[in-house]
């Protein structure tokens, strides 16, 4: 099992300092380059406020007295402007009124001059660990109410329960490169996000890029970030999705449409975990599990020359097939309920279930579409739901048309003709229901194939309509012939 990397020092951490003392200026820069950061220096408050316009830094050392001005009054208006980065701030000057005024503006420490460097470095990674011991908080927090991991893969299918059982093996497992393939809509998001959930690293960053989503050029700076004047927009440095994601988890969605030129990129990233920004020389080192999902079959691209044959070994290391909805339709009324209970608290609807009506026809539908179709529909139907069951009423169109259910269809003018009294719905399920297990002699699944069902629909009904007895007999007699 593989440990989270300690990501408290200073290590890839972007630092400003800001002094007009040219020696105590580069003696700090040497320090904090020691402990592998990248440093940039301003010795006037002019210079400190366009560096920090034009980069994103971690933290911020900020002496108190310049000679435009105050870092005081700086760090001020980077708070009211929302500045993400911790600051410390230095003087030689003791003043408690200024101490609490720092503190109170949002100063991480503040530090008397002269002090030594390795106390600095000290104070610095206690301020960072801070701001990520806050931030990994607020990221369990939300994990815990996502009630992430294998509990989110919804099935009662032999296939879902393998595919919960290899979750949680290869989250432990600290498997660093995945490859997930399926369908369109079979939730491969879904099972990567629980493989990061149900890891030791589930407190760390889970970030996904899909890539189709960008032209190839922003793809490469998304994942690799880019340096100041890379290219024509780059007005500053960037750190990419790999750097952002250190300790924990990327999700490159789509990987058999990412262009040849990266796949190249990310091979090499793969083999030796470090990478340069676009524009950049500097060799970045980090460690992050890299789960990559695609609906096409690698195999044929790498036949074709549309994919690196060596990538496609490379990730599939563990390789995680999601099976489509058609072949494992046991696993429908579940998905349904799942998703009618999450948009119901989603949408504020007091919603129990589906009427057996609308369960009929959801149950029997084929769902070319997979998890994210049936998913749509649900959401849809929640919304329009008037009533505390969802109905055919509130399934889309192309639902409503057609008789998916021979039971609904002895009440709809199908081919069943309604009798000019009317009829109760309930005696034609039920009559129907009899037939279908009289003529499979009391076979459940034959039952509910004859009337285009789940079969825990007509085990929902058998129980219903006080049938458990006959089926028994039933079935007891054709086993003994």
């Amino acid at each position: 099992m593989t440990a989270a990397p300690n990501l408290t020092g200073l290590r890839h951490r972007r630092i400003l300092v800001v002094d007009d003392e040219l020696a105590l200026r580069k003696g700090l820069a040497q320090r904090f380059e020691d402990e592998g950061a990248e440093v940039t220096t301003a010795d006037t408050v002019t210079l400190a406020r366009k560096s920090l316009k034009e980069g994103d830094f971690d933290l911020v050392v900020l002496d108190h007295r310049m000679p435009d001005g105050t870092g005081l009054a700086l760090l001020e208006e980077q708070k009211r402007q929302g500045a993400a980065a911790t600051f410390i701030m230095m003087t030689a000057y003791s003043s408690t009124e200024d101490a609490i005024r720092a503190m109170k503006a949002g100063a991480a420490d503040y530090l008397l001059k002269p002090f030594d460097l390795d106390e600095l470095v000290l104070v610095a990674e206690r301020a960072l660990e801070n701001v990520a011991l806050k931030s990994e908080v607020t990221r369990l927090r939300a994990r815990a109410v996502g009630a992430g991991g294998s509990a989110n893969i919804v099935g009662k299918s032999r296939a879902m329960a393998e595919l919960r059982a290899l979750v949680e093996r290869v989250a432990a497992s600290g498997a660093r490169t995945i490859l997930i393939t399926g369908e369109s809509g079979t939730g491969k998001d879904v099972v990567a996000r629980a493989i990061h959930a149900s890891s030791p690293e589930g407190g760390r960053p889970f970030l996904d890029i899909t890539c189709t989503a960008l032209p190839e050029a922003l793809l490469e700076s998304e994942l690799f970030g880019h340096e100041k004047g890379a290219f024509t927009d780059a007005k500053s440095a960037k750190r990419g999705l790999f750097e952002e994601a250190e300790g924990g988890t990327i999700f490159l969605d789509e990987i058999g449409d990412m262009p040849l030129s990266l796949q190249a990129k990310l091979l090499r990233f793969l083999e030796s975990k470090s990478f340069r920004r676009v524009g950049g020389l500097k060799e970045i080192k980090v460690d992050v599990r890299v789960i990559a999902a695609t609906h096409r079959r690698l195999p044929e691209l790498v036949a074709t020359g549309q994919f690196r044959g060596d990538l496609y070994y490379r990730l599939n290391v563990i390789p995680i097939e999601i099976p489509p909805l058609k072949e494992r339709p046991e696993d429908i009324q579940d998905l349904l309920e799942h998703f009618a209970r999450h948009y119901s608290r989603e949408l504020k609807k007091e919603l129990s279930s589906f009427d057996a009506a609308a369960l009929a026809r959801l149950t029997r539908h084929p769902w070319p579409g997979n998890v994210r179709e049936l998913r749509n529909c649900v959401e849809r139907a929640v919304l329009l739901a008037h009533g505390p069951l969802l109905t055919v009423a509130d399934l889309p169109p192309e639902m409503r048309r057609g008789d998916a259910d021979p039971a609904v269809a002895a009440a709809s003018g199908g081919p069943f003709i309604l009798p000019e009294r009317g009829v109760v719905l309930e005696d034609a399920i039920r009559s129907l229901l009899d037939q279908a297990l009289v003529r499979t002699a009391g076979n459940k699944s034959r039952a509910a194939t004859l009337l285009g069902v789940h079969r825990d629909q007509v085990r929902y009904w058998v129980k219903k309509y006080g049938l458990e007895r006959w089926v028994r007999r039933k079935t007891k007699a054709e086993a003994t012939r």
